[in-house]
């Protein structure tokens, strides 16, 4: 397979317009043609970044189902609209008289959309309300999400598997994504179970029995959570085996203001701090007090961890936060791609077929052209923020998504790329720096069947590599 993705000629490339539909071009057409791979699935585009025409290209206003490879629009949209120094503000709010470090009444957390509040972020957090003096809370905690409009779909929509981190919906005051992973390790007896991070208020009831014979992996465990309202508790069920040892399964199961109650629990006393009260969302009043605000890393930052490992929800807040540039909060997912569309349309780059569900590409309805995708690429390439955007993206055969494809020389670490794949869809897209020293924009998007998704996209790659 190797030599043939390396060895395969050109005999018949030819350069078209961007309306034109081609032969497939020979780095994929003998693999096209083994896998049986019609030629109606597939769009592709290499394209020098200063010439006026595509080398190659293959079905390029055909609107395609991007996957992952729409956050290359998402973040580059966002990076230019609002800058790569812009942050997002978490504060802190009393709800009531602070007397001697006691505050008599709640404390409310309100989010503005931060993608990057982690575990580590908002440990620091609290250490700076901390330091305001604040000792005990006597009151509850409310979470203020307002800022962002509840997600119009249910976290289990898109493929009946809502635990999965992959499939975690947006909110304004998310923390840490709330993942929780769950670390199995069986005893002499009996399966232990414990959670990472260990949240005081999860309610964890471990039926899983431990079993002997060969390890099956995780297949054999059954996640239940009783009541999806309060997501507090959560069953384990089915067999693990004994032979698997430690094994880690990361998933997400509590209500965004649950999970940010339970971590507020459990990294409060680490500071000093007092608390045992519930937790409720609500809206900020007027007139409340506020503590202290604290800040994301800059959005240059946090683009970096969003595309290199695809974070859906990172990608979708930033498509919600560039709603502010078409309407007040709560932001909406339509606000953010009516912007996205509108700095389209003011740098001459087509919108023709796009169809923008969210910013994530977690979508089955998201559409855009090959030809869309390489110009938001060639604009960006040009742009004020380029180093920024390419440094956000993953390094073929080195890190990020792509750290296992591409591996070996020659063509290791000279392609900066985002890949996608989803049931039925397989893409990559981004920068290639050829042998030559030319640089060349490639998209490739396959919508069918992608059993040799991989293997043809490399392949174009590989061959743009050699131009």
């Amino acid at each position: 397979m190797r030599n043939l993705l390396l060895w395969v000629g050109i005999l018949c490339w030819m350069p078209t317009s961007p309306g034109t539909s081609a032969t497939i071009a020979n780095p994929i057409a003998a693999l096209a043609q083994r896998y049986k791979i019609p030629e109606n699935t597939l769009s592709l585009i290499v394209q020098e970044v200063g010439a006026p025409s595509p080398l190659l290209s293959l079905n390029p206003l055909t609107p395609r189902n991007p996957a992952s490879t729409i956050k290359l629009l998402t973040t580059f949209v966002a990076l230019d609209t609002l800058g790569p120094s812009h942050v997002w503000r978490t504060e802190f709010y009393a709800l009531g008289p602070v007397r001697e470090g006691v505050l008599e009444g709640d404390l409310l957390l309100k989010g503005h959309g931060d993608p990057w509040l982690t575990e580590e972020n908002f440990w620091k957090l609290l250490g700076q309300l901390r330091g305001t003096g604040l000792r005990e809370i006597r009151g509850n905690l409310l979470v203020d999400d307002t800022h962002f409009a509840p997600a119009a779909r249910q976290a289990d929509d898109f493929d009946g598997q809502p635990w999965r981190l992959y499939n975690v919906l947006p909110n304004a005051a998310q923390v840490n994504f709330k993942a929780v992973t769950l670390v199995f390790t069986p005893g002499e007896h009996a399966l232990g179970v414990r959670t990472l991070p260990a949240l005081p208020t999860l309610r964890l009831q471990n039926q899983v029995k431990l079993t002997e014979g060969s390890c099956k992996g995780m297949n054999g465990i059954k996640i239940i959570v009783p009541d999806p309202v309060t997501a507090d508790t959560v069953v384990l069920e089915g067999e693990y085996a004994r032979a698997c040892g430690v094994q880690s399964l990361p998933r997400s199961f509590m209500t965004p203001e649950g999970y940010a109650h339970a971590l507020f629990t459990r990294l409060w006393p680490q500071w000093g701090g007092v608390f045992s009260g519930e937790v409720r969302r609500a809206a900020k009043p007027p007139g409340a007090r506020r503590l202290t605000a604290g800040f994301s890393p800059p959005l240059a930052e946090v683009i970096r961890p969003l595309n290199k490992w695809s974070n859906n929800a990172m990608a979708d807040s930033l498509l919600l936060s560039l709603g502010a540039q078409t309407g007040p909060p709560p932001h909406t997912l339509e606000q953010g791609a009516l912007a996205a569309r509108k700095y389209l349309d003011a740098h001459g780059i087509s919108t023709q077929g796009l169809v923008l569900e969210n910013g994530s590409g977690l979508s089955r309805t998201t559409r855009i052209s090959a030809h869309t995708l390489s110009q938001v690429l060639i604009h960006a390439w040009h742009s004020r923020f380029m180093p920024e955007f390419l440094a956000s993206l993953s390094i073929a055969g080195i890190d990020g998504t792509l750290g296992k494809r591409l591996r070996e020389a020659p063509e290791k670490g000279w392609m900066h790329l985002k890949s996608g794949h989803l049931n039925g869809v397989s893409a990559v897209a981004g920068y290639v720096r050829a042998a030559s020293g030319r640089r060349f924009v490639v998209v490739f998007f396959l919508n069918g069947p992608t059993e040799a998704g991989h293997a043809l996209g490399d392949a174009l790659l590989r061959w743009t590599y050699r131009q």
